[in-house]
């Protein structure tokens, strides 16, 4: 990417909160990146954006700058 002098414009950092952790990003990823770089399961969990469930069909999609995102997994028990 470059300004419109032609010099390299360096991305704007994208900042996330999972699982009550903040993270910072140099560049844009999918919402399954994410899981894959703070080594997170893909299988077995559900995720919620902002308080609302992010079905599975999404994950390929762009992570936004801000969201908070939940990663839950199932728990046996009674």
């Amino acid at each position: 990417m470059s300004s419109a002098s032609g010099a390299p414009v360096s991305p704007v950092p994208i900042g996330v909160t999972v699982n009550g952790a903040e993270h910072e990003f140099g560049e844009p990823l999918t919402v399954r990146e994410l899981l894959e770089r703070l080594e997170l399961p893909c299988q077995g969990v559900a995720l919620a954006v902002d308080g609302a469930v992010f079905p599975k069909s999404r994950w390929d999609e762009p992570v936004g700058r801000g969201w908070e995102i939940d990663v839950l997994t199932a728990v046996q028990g009674g």
